[in-house]
């Protein structure tokens, strides 16, 4: 939608003189009014998909302002409504505010406070539909980050829904979560689900920078600015500009250079090392760290205010032994990815191999399982025997020390078929029915048990 979209208004009043009045003053003003006498025709000429704003007076005949706005609300509660009348009190504004209007405008008003509540309402307006259009456009793509964030377990759905919720805007995220857990994915998906998808996805590893280039990384530097400096280099904040800057390990970046980067998000600038030009910045930042940033920020060790700064939106991404449901599918995934680039047989997993994946606490998480996974295509050791010496933890007899039990490992087999079931059914009970031969009956008490919806496979 353009900005001229927005400019569309409905003025309705009775009073003929005050409506062509009104009606003149707006169109001086660029917008496209269109006039009504009543509110029945207007709200007949109304859908959801109207861009502008509606201006309204209050005592009318047939059907009055305060009538108009709640079916305006009904129909789309994000349509701006300006209530108009000479007979306003306090009591009055309260209950049109509270009924949804966007202001409420007492005559006789001068006519550059209903222009300024105007614009102000189509400039809302037309954020409404654009987050509209884009959420829709995403809806579409909803299988795609299923794609990149692999998973059917609660946990990685909610996350899916938060990513695809924060996407369209340009709030700074801040990405919680343990090392290995697929933070930079996470962020990968918040810029390919955005507006800024076209633009860069400039990805920097605090942790992997030396500190005494940092600044030169980030802000760039001018030929000649120090020893060395053999031509201009165009930092990371600036080759980003109109996509999106992941700073990874975020906490590991030096304080005296915390400073300049809260400058520069501050000022939306940066000026390369020997130069005195500023450099504008458009660009949406996400962080990502694997501790606690305030318990730094009280051990001074990172400063408060640029936490505050980058922690508008923030995103957990779950460690893979709170989603134990989602391994053997993540390592079939791997599996599969690992044997179509090293040429090799894919191999199914044996009962006793799903036991030991269960079994294992993944302390290095999904970046573990993608190894282990690639390992276990690549091992030329007998299948009975390689997933355990890869893991270096053989199944214990008996479920002892870390080990699943066998009734625990039943169950987690059993959940995982209830689910692979539903995904390939995508939630059709009756053919799960089939396919698993069991009674509805019995295919509902497990469901329940596990906390399988149909509808999240649908």
């Amino acid at each position: 939608m353009t900005a001229s979209d927005s400019k569309h208004l409905f003025l309705v009043d009775d009073d003929n003189e005050m409506r062509a009045a009104t009606a003149q003053w707006l169109e001086l003003s660029d917008y496209h009014v269109h006039s009504f006498a009543e509110a029945r025709s207007a709200l007949g000429a109304l859908t959801r998909d109207f861009p502008g704003v509606v201006v309204s007076d209050v005592r009318m005949p047939r059907m009055d302002g305060m009538e108009f706005l709640a079916s305006i609300n009904a129909l789309d509660p994000d349509i701006p409504v300006v209530l108009i009348t000479a007979h306003g009190d306090v009591e009055m504004a309260v209950r049109a505010m509270r009924a949804g209007a966007y202001d409420f405008i007492e005559k006789p008003f001068e006519p550059e406070r209903l222009l300024e509540v105007v614009i102000r309402a189509s400039e809302k307006r037309q954020l409404v539909m654009e987050n509209r259009a884009l959420r829709e456009q995403l809806a579409g793509g909803a299988e795609d980050i299923a794609h990149k964030l692999i998973g059917n377990s609660e946990p990685i759905r909610r996350l899916r829904d938060e990513i695809m919720d924060i996407a369209p805007t340009d709030a700074p995220v801040l990405i919680m979560g343990e090392t290995g857990t697929g933070k930079e994915i996470v962020a990968h998906c918040l810029h390919d689900f955005s507006a800024r998808r076209k633009g860069r996805f400039v990805a920097v590893n605090c942790g992997a920078v030396p500190e005494t280039v940092f600044e030169s990384e980030l802000f760039g530097h001018e030929k000649g600015s120090f020893t060395g400096a053999d031509q201009r280099r165009i930092g990371r904040f600036e080759y980003a500009h109109g996509g999106s800057l992941f700073l990874d390990e975020i906490g590991s970046m030096p304080l005296a250079l915390q400073v300049k980067v809260l400058r520069a998000l501050q000022e939306r600038e940066i000026t390369r090392i020997g130069s005195n030009e500023a450099q504008p910045l458009d660009l949406r930042l996400i962080c990502a760290a694997n501790h606690d940033l305030l318990a730094e920020c009280a051990a001074g060790n990172f400063r408060e205010d640029l936490y505050y700064r980058i922690n508008v939106v923030e995103l957990r991404v779950p460690p893979l032994r709170k989603r134990k449901e989602d391994i053997p599918l993540l390592f079939d995934y791997f599996a599969s990815l690992a044997a179509a680039d090293y040429g090799r047989p894919e191999v199914a997993l044996s009962s006793q191999d799903l036991g030991l994946l269960l079994s294992h606490e993944w302390p290095g998480n999904v970046r573990e399982l993608k190894n282990i996974a690639e390992r276990y295509v690549l091992s030329s050791m007998p299948l009975d025997q390689r997933l355990g010496a890869i893991l270096q933890q053989p199944l214990k007899e008996g479920g002892g020390g870390d080990s699943l039990s066998l009734q625990d490992q039943l169950r987690q087999h059993e959940r995982l078929l209830l689910e692979q079931a539903l995904t390939r059914h995508h939630g059709d009970i009756q053919a799960v029915m089939e396919e698993l031969e069991l009674p509805r009956r019995t295919l509902n008490e497990k469901m329940s048990r596990y906390g399988l919806d149909r509808k999240g496979y649908l």
